[in-house]
């Protein structure tokens, strides 16, 4: 028995456009929805949604291709697309730990637009536009308000922190989203990063093939593929959202040598369901999309009615890792709120431990053991070539510091002068100095 074809659908409203308007991105951008109006034509509105269509501040943007509004089963008030991308009164709503930029990427950017977060890679905001709006946006305080896009000499600041910056191997476009960029300022973009020697891989996050797959043009695709190795992400939520122009955009990104993943996000009422995830996986791999990340709603402003607590999460992952093809299970995260990046979370499958054996188990419940060697011989740094010419990471080793004994503690911010408790500078304290046997004097340091 063969696959089951993916779907291809258009609204009864859009029936009589010619295809090659159809099949244009300029058309689909030119006509997205955003008025009471334009969705009557499409479904019946809710009070909810009828409000905030409305509003006229304080909300996300609202733009959505007709491409994508066709997806939207309109006998169905409770359609996960529709309630991913059509505004309820529920963005009204304030709720415990909300903020503005929950995960501190303008505290972690040294230039406009782009952050610095972890040792080697950056993230390049390099537009606030994308083809259509997600209504949980974790960048809703810019994405969608064209005063606040980046201009010429934002970008070029932010080539010029990367040329100054020999750590920076990997760099993320995203935004907004990347594909909805003029083709030659998006390529002009490409070409700069490339010219940079430490500059090893170019990733892309866009939104753009599962909104808008008719953007996924032949040349667009000889473009990306000039500047290999260039890699991106795509973000499916529900299987509904693959269809079979996804299918094809994809394949053609596939042809053109560029690795595709995908970054979903736990969403209520949308895909909070391990069946819901599992047939999203692995419609997924069916069209040669890695699952990468599963993301725990972050905290920003207006999204509170998306959140799930972690341990649906938890429980999504317990019904995916072996249940499924180990690859197809995404990594599931919380993009730390204040600025710590992505930790992942998962079931625990380490039961115990002794200094020779570990108790396991697997996802049906079977226990086991593993025995440790007894005669194991440590790595020797002093002999390893990569030990001795490591990347520097400027202070932000972290565990892994700790691990190899580059540092004893990590401290919190005033930790010491907190412990001090006010107290008179005297022998004991770091920073006097000892005699030393041989009479010489060392200063008392913390590592």
């Amino acid at each position: 028995m063969g696959h089951v074809e993916f779907p291809s659908r258009r609204a009864a409203i859009y029936e009589n456009i010619p295809n090659e308007k159809w099949n244009d991105w300029r058309w689909q951008l030119s006509n997205r929805l955003n008025t009471v109006e334009d969705f009557e034509n499409l479904f019946a509105l809710n009070d909810s949604e009828r409000q905030a269509l409305q509003q006229s501040h304080g909300l996300l943007r609202i733009d959505i291709t007709p491409y994508f509004a066709s997806l939207i089963n309109p006998e169905d008030p409770h359609d996960p697309i529709r309630r991913q991308v059509i505004p309820s009164a529920a963005e009204l709503t304030a709720f415990d730990g909300m903020m503005e930029d929950s995960l501190s990427e303008d505290q972690h950017s040294p230039v406009p637009g782009l952050v610095h977060r972890y040792p080697d890679r950056v993230l390049m905001l390099v537009t606030t536009q994308c083809a259509s709006y997600c209504r949980y946006c974790t960048r809703g305080r810019i994405v969608g308000d064209p005063n606040a896009t980046f201009s010429r000499a934002e970008l070029e600041q932010q080539l010029a922190y990367i040329e100054r910056t020999p750590q920076v191997r990997d760099v993320l476009l995203s935004g907004g989203d990347p594909l909805t960029l003029a083709p030659k300022l998006l390529e002009d973009l490409l070409s700069r990063l490339r010219r940079i020697p430490h500059v090893e891989i170019i990733r892309i996050g866009s939104r753009v093939p599962v909104f808008m797959p008719m953007r996924v043009t032949d040349e667009l695709c000889d473009m990306l593929q000039k500047y290999h190795p260039l890699w991106m992400n795509i973000h499916v939520n529900h299987p509904n959202e693959i269809t079979a122009e996804l299918a094809q955009a994809c394949d053609k990104l596939s042809k053109a040598g560029i690795p595709l993943g995908n970054q979903s996000v736990l969403l209520a009422g949308v895909n909070d369901c391990v069946h819901i995830q599992r047939k999203l996986i692995h419609d997924l791999v069916r069209i040669r999309v890695r699952p990468y990340y599963l993301y725990q709603c972050d905290l920003a402003e207006g999204i509170g009615h998306f959140r799930t607590p972690v341990a649906k999460g938890i429980e999504i992952i317990e019904g995916l890792r072996g249940h499924t093809t180990g690859f197809a299970v995404p990594t599931y995260v919380i993009d730390a709120p204040g600025g710590g990046g992505k930790i992942p979370l998962m079931p625990n499958y380490l039961l115990s431990y002794s200094d020779h054996r570990i108790i396991v188990r697997n996802y049906e419940g079977f226990i086991t053991t593993y025995e440790e060697p007894l005669d194991y011989q440590a790595h020797d740094p002093s002999r390893c070539t990569y030990c001795r010419s490591k990347r520097p990471e400027a202070g932000q080793t972290g565990i892994s510091g700790l691990l190899q004994g580059e540092s004893k503690t990590i401290k919190p911010e005033h930790f010491d002068l907190l412990h001090s408790r006010g107290g008179a500078a005297h022998r004991l304290r770091p920073g006097e100095t000892k005699r030393l046997k041989d009479g010489k004097d060392k200063a008392i340091v913390e590592r």
